[in-house]
């Protein structure tokens, strides 16, 4: 199959916009809990209803007027995930302007390039350091009149200044924007070039919500459904969750911090969970060593194959045996129920995006009563444009279209989407924008295939294919995303462009490495050590070997070195979703691609 398409569900009248989807929400369930967050003494979760929720967006919003914010002005936000985040983009929207999200950790060069570019007259940053940041550019930024501070009382102070602003000015310009007008310019994080602004209408948001809750009914809908936030709100995936718990009848709970992410879950209690793999795979790994630290190594390694092998039997005619059922209850009670309660015991689904999962995680997660649906999409296309479906998943895959989008693939393997979600363009760049849509398609610049039920499945990046001397083409993802799920491994870039074998450089997981020494009954040591340790090598030389067995012999790894270094955000090397930035790795560690080319080859 070349193309496939799904009809629309939901359809939204063109006169509306995302402040009439709220005002249906409060509507609906005006005293039901809409967002919680954590209480600052680290107390039990504060709740916020519907009802109370809007009237706080009221207050912002004429905060914002007051600072004479006008409407299509466009209103920055720099701050990690929190609750005055989303309070804030819904105020923007009811003042009738636009919210400009800018990365946290930005630089003081993206700042400016992105307030600059898309000329962001106020500008709300969380801490004082950020505000600093914004300093050293300010002076070439000249439209920028305010910066607030949100961990200087700038909430309190705009719903101050707002009280002197008629509630009938909010009421008047919460109804200019329509369907077809900007809501939001999210700058891609790139890993080339200078981040482009993608414009995504009310209409993207909107329709592609309600249509997304329509198919995906029990994962998101119901009166205890509720999420945990923990992404980046500058990344479109996170914008996209917190706008469909609203469309849901959800509760959205806020964390910044995703090194107490386990315990946030645990405390939260979600019923579906949207992330990225590289959570799932940490959750795994963290269990698995657990485990294997209180002397259970053995017993969590059955039960994770039986987990498996469970979940793929219900992939068959006839389902699990009886004795696989008694096996997979075994399991549950001794390991599986833990996997459970880590996630805070009431999590059935799951939405994972941003990279292949593996089918061997989606198998161990459903074996545990976690579905995790795989779903695809880019900020063009206003985070997902396919998505596993809770009647009808196939692990491996990113599902078939959501309601009102298209895929095709075109005759070079690269994966094109047209629909409801997709963006109307780049910000000021004519160019890349026609560049990007051809005639309503968007070019993702993925690799992949439908198969005869229009399931998409990707199989690669377009621009980073790898030809080896010997004309082999490789896709990296198969072999980074299975070799980069082992405790040990924090990234993997693979190599090879114009040489005679694939190669990886590796960089050891500061998180993961500690649990697995102490695992095996090794003294702790430095990463730099560790990097050295025959045990530690000898575990990635088979973790390597298992990841072999996805490819042909030529796509194989034949060499690896282990960097000395991460690969991370603060550094440059990692966009903020956790995308490799592939081209300054190559140029950085130029050396050591050099020297996986020196000396004999093994194996």
């Amino acid at each position: 199959m070349d193309e496939s398409s799904t009809p629309l569900v939901v359809e939204v009248d063109r006169s509306r916009n995302l402040n009439d989807l709220f005002a249906e929400r409060v509507a609906a369930t005006p005293d039901r809990v809409l967002m919680e967050r954590r209480s600052p003494d680290g107390g039990p979760w504060a709740t916020t209803t519907a009802l109370q929720l809007d009237a706080e967006i009221t207050a912002v919003a004429r905060g914002l007027i007051a600072r004479g914010v006008e409407p299509g002005d466009r209103v920055g936000i720099m701050s990690r995930t929190r609750y005055e985040w989303s309070l804030l983009d819904w105020a923007i929207w009811r003042a009738g302007a636009v919210t400009v999200p800018v990365y946290e950790t930005s630089s003081a060069e993206q700042v400016h390039w992105i307030l600059s570019d898309s000329s962001v007259s106020l500008l709300v940053v969380e801490t004082a350091a950020h505000a600093e940041l914004v300093d050293q550019v300010r002076a070439e930024v000249p439209q920028l009149r305010d910066v607030l501070v949100i961990d200087h009382d700038a909430m309190a102070a705009l719903v101050r200044e707002g009280a002197q602003v008629p509630v009938e000015e909010v009421e008047q310009r919460r109804h200019l924007a329509h369907l077809d007008d900007l809501a939001t310019i999210i700058y891609t994080s790139g890993t080339t070039g200078r981040p482009k602004g993608a414009e995504l209408t009310h209409g993207n948001f909107y329709e592609l919500t309600v249509n997304a809750v329509e198919k995906l009914n029990v994962v998101v809908q119901g009166d205890g459904s509720r999420t945990l936030l923990f992404m980046p709100l500058a990344h479109v995936f996170a914008r996209f969750v917190h706008v469909l718990t609203v469309a849901a009848g959800a509760t959205l709970g806020h964390t910044a911090d995703t090194k107490t992410l386990l315990p946030d879950l645990e405390a939260f209690r979600p019923t579906f969970v949207l992330s990225v793999p590289r959570v799932f795979e940490k959750v795994y790994n963290s269990a698995e060593q657990k485990a294997a630290t209180g002397g259970k190594g053995e017993i969590f390694q059955r039960a994770a194959k039986t987990a498996i092998v469970y979940s793929r039997a219900l992939d068959t005619p006839g389902g699990p045996s009886r004795w696989l059922q008694l096996q997979h209850l075994v399991a549950d009670v001794l390991v599986l129920r833990r996997i459970r309660a880590a996630l805070g015991g009431q999590a059935r689904w799951a939405i994972s995006g941003g990279a292949p999962l593996g089918e061997r995680l989606g198998h161990f997660f459903r074996g545990t009563g976690l579905h995790v649906l795989e779903g695809y999409g880019l900020t063009e296309t206003t985070a997902p444009a396919t998505v596993n479906l809770p009647d009808r998943s196939k692990i491996g895959t990113v599902g078939p279209a959501l309601p009102g989008t298209s895929v095709r693939i075109a005759a070079d393997g690269e994966v094109e989407v047209r629909g409801i979600g997709v963006f109307r363009g780049y910000h000021n760049n004519p160019e890349a924008t026609a560049a990007a849509l051809v005639d309503g398609w968007f070019r993702t610049g993925d690799l992949g295939a439908l198969d005869d039920e229009g399931y998409l499945r990707i199989t690669g990046r377009k621009k980073e294919i790898i030809v080896t001397a010997g004309g082999k083409n490789v896709a990296p993802a198969v072999l980074e995303d299975r070799l980069r799920g082992h405790p040990l491994v924090s990234q993997v870039v693979v190599v090879g462009d114009q040489r005679p074998f694939i190669g990886a450089l590796i960089t050891l997981d500061a998180e993961g490495v500690p649990g697995w020494l102490a695992a095996h009954g090794k003294p702790a040591m430095s990463l730099q050590d560790a990097a050295k340790d025959p045990d530690v090598l000898a575990s990635l030389d088979k973790a390597v070997a298992r990841t072999n067995q996805a490819v042909s012999r030529a796509e194989s790894i034949r060499k690896y070195r282990i960097l000395e270094g991460d690969l991370t955000i603060a550094n440059g090397y990692l966009t903020p979703k956790l995308s490799v930035r592939r081209a300054e790795v190559l140029k950085d560690f130029a050396h050591e691609v050099d020297a996986l080319y020196e000396g004999p080859v093994h194996g």
